[in-house]
């Protein structure tokens, strides 16, 4: 758990990148098939509808800025630097590690529903300072001083502009989407996954405290079973304190409003 709790969850802020997904080509090929049935007689065994070629995109992006050029992925740490200051400024200079980090950004993001998530792929580097537990033996408790150690980046969140985040996600969209497929996601879209996570960390409980511990061995566990069972990103949640909590996930819903504009059901 000491490990786990090092981390921020900075994977919505580095979250910068831009471009539609392409759309389901679902009114040509019902075109198609309509002037097929005028051209074909009836049959008395119905054929078998035609197999999907393209999975459906649940989020599309919506509206996009106009499109610019990107570098290769490999390359894209500088453009993303330099765009990420003009949103930011300095401020995300202590905490962002300058290197791969479209590619960590997608890994972490996609970890986030799981139990584990791994370190050396993290983003950001580790808040520092040690979780902080009050009590002794059976009466351990996750101590409010723990929620301070999260104050800096919380600051940061509270002051950013989603609408600003949400551009520079659409513009390097292509990017991220490059990173989801090398991950072994070939018919994957990755504003879909990053969508589903939000929705997995909003429904992270609150847990207004104070939240009991134990340690069995050298990490501190949650001593309710429920809550140790929960995954890695919504743990992480609970440890910042649900004051921190609270304000993470104002920002997770305003960004999911930002980058899944839903397409208007068909008549």
């Amino acid at each position: 758990m000491e490990d786990e709790q090092k981390k921020w969850l900075y994977w919505a802020i580095p979250a910068v990148v831009a471009v539609a997904i392409g759309a389901a080509l679902y009114y040509g090929r019902s075109h198609r098939q309509a002037e097929q049935a005028k051209q074909t007689p009836a049959v008395s065994v119905p054929e078998a509808p035609p197999a999907s070629t393209e999975p459906p995109v649940r989020n599309p992006l919506g509206e996009t800025p106009p499109p610019k050029p990107l570098p290769p992925l490999a390359d894209s740490d500088p453009s993303l630097q330099e765009s990420l200051g003009g949103v930011f400024g300095r401020t995300l200079d202590p905490f962002l590690v300058p290197k791969n980090i479209i590619r960590h950004t997608v890994v972490t993001i996609d970890n986030m529903p799981r139990k584990k998530t791994a370190v050396q792929m993290w983003p950001v580097k580790p808040i520092g300072g040690e979780l902080i537990a009050t009590g002794e033996g059976e009466e351990l408790t996750l101590g409010p001083g723990n929620y301070a150690r999260y104050e800096p980046v919380i600051k940061i969140l509270m002051n950013t502009d989603t609408a600003q985040i949400a551009t520079l996600y659409k513009q390097y969209y292509p990017l991220f989407q490059e990173a989801y497929v090398s991950l072994g996601y070939p018919d994957g879209y990755f504003n879909d996954r990053l969508v589903e996570v939000i929705d997995h960390l909003l429904a992270t409980p609150d847990v207004p405290g104070p939240i009991k511990l134990k340690r069995p061995s050298v990490n501190f566990v949650f001593a309710d079973a429920q809550l140790e069972e929960l995954s890695s990103g919504q743990k992480l949640l609970i440890r910042m304190g649900s004051a921190n909590a609270a304000i993470v996930k104002e920002k997770l819903r305003e960004l999911r409003q930002a980058i899944a504009k839903q397409e208007a059901a068909a008549n």
